[in-house]
C-alpha cells in the first residue's frame, strides 16, 4: 500500500526549500573602497545608472575578471562594492546561481531597502559596520536565492532542482537528514515520482545522479565539521558514512586530502 506521503500531491506539501542550506553556509563580505583598483576586485555592486535608476549586480561564481567588471561599472556610479565569498556547503550555492545576476532595485522593494542600508553603512562608517555589512550581504544573498528559485532563473543545477515541485522535496530531505540511509526508491517516493522517472529527471536537472549528489552533500558537511575541529568518528556518523574509514576514503577521493590532515591544520591554526 502506498504511504501517506506518496499520496499527497507535491504542491500541497509545505516545506522550506532553502533553510537547510542557509543554516550551513557562511557569507563573508569584504567592502571595497571606491577606487578603480579595488572595485575591479569585486563581485557585488550597488550601482546608480543614467536617469537615476539603481541596480544590484552580483557575479557569484565568476573569478576575478577586471575587464568584465569594468564593462559592468562603466557609465554608472558605484554606490557600494564588495567581494562576497561563500564558505562551507555554501560554495555549492555560488555555483548554483546564474553567473550574472542583475536586478533593478525599483522592481524589488525588499532588496531596495537592504541596499539603502548597505550604502548608508559604506558612506557613513560607524562602530560595528563590518558586522552589519556582513549580515546585510547574507540577507541579500538569501533574497537573491529566493528570487532565483521563484523566477526559474536557472535551467539546471541546484537552483533548478529547488524550483522543481517534485525534485525539491527530495533535495530538502537530503539536506535536512544527510545521515539517513537514503535509497533511490525512498527518495522517489518522497518526490512523489516513480523510481525511473525520478532518476531520469534528477540527472537531467541536477547534472548528476541522486547518489552522487547525496555523497557530495555529505562530504561538504564533513569538511565543514572537520574544519571546526570535530573528531572523525563523530563526523562520519553525523553525515551518514558507515565508518570513519569509509569517510576517509571518500574524502580523499573528493578533496585529494586525508581528513586527519584537516584536523592537524585546525590544531596548528588554534
Amino acid at each position: 500500500m502506498a504511504t501517506e506521503l506518496a499520496e499527497v500531491k507535491p504542491r500541497e506539501l509545505r516545506y522550506d526549500r532553502l533553510s537547510s542550506l542557509i543554516e550551513r553556509f557562511k557569507v563573508e563580505a569584504h567592502i571595497l573602497h571606491n577606487t578603480e583598483d579595488e572595485v575591479l576586485q569585486g563581485n557585488f555592486f550597488i550601482l546608480r545608472c543614467m536617469h537615476g535608476f539603481r541596480k544590484l549586480v552580483f557575479l557569484p561564481s565568476s573569478p576575478n575578471n577586471p575587464t568584465e567588471i569594468k564593462r559592468i561599472c562603466d557609465d554608472t556610479i558605484v554606490l557600494a562594492g564588495a567581494r562576497v565569498e561563500f564558505g562551507g556547503p555554501g560554495s555549492q550555492l555560488s555555483t548554483a546561481l546564474p553567473d550574472y545576476v542583475e536586478i533593478y532595485l525599483q522592481d524589488a522593494p525588499e532588496l531596495e531597502s537592504l541596499a539603502d542600508l548597505m550604502v548608508e553603512e559604506v558612506l557613513s562608517p560607524r562602530c560595528g559596520g563590518a558586522a552589519v555589512i556582513n549580515r546585510l550581504c547574507e540577507v541579500v544573498v538569501i533574497r537573491l536565492l529566493r528570487h532565483a528559485v521563484r523566477s526559474g532563473a536557472a535551467c539546471s543545477g541546484l537552483i533548478a532542482g529547488l524550483a522543481h515541485p517534485n525534485l525539491a522535496q527530495a533535495l530538502v530531505a537530503i539536506h535536512e537528514e544527510p545521515a539517513k540511509q537514503w535509497r533511490l526508491e525512498t527518495l522517489a517516493e518522497v518526490a512523489g515520482m516513480s523510481r525511473t522517472q525520478f532518476a531520469v529527471h534528477f540527472k537531467d536537472v541536477m547534472g548528476e545522479t541522486p547518489g552522487s549528489y547525496l555523497s557530495n552533500w555529505r562530504l561538504a558537511l564533513a569538511k565543514l565539521d572537520l574544519e571546526a575541529g570535530r573528531p572523525l568518528k563523530s563526523v562520519a556518523a553525523r553525515v551518514g558514512f558507515a565508518s570513519p574509514t569509509a569517510l576517509s576514503r571518500a574524502y580523499q577521493r573528493r578533496y585529494n586530502e586525508l581528513p586527519r590532515n584537516v584536523a592537524l591544520k585546525t590544531v596548528v591554526a588554534a
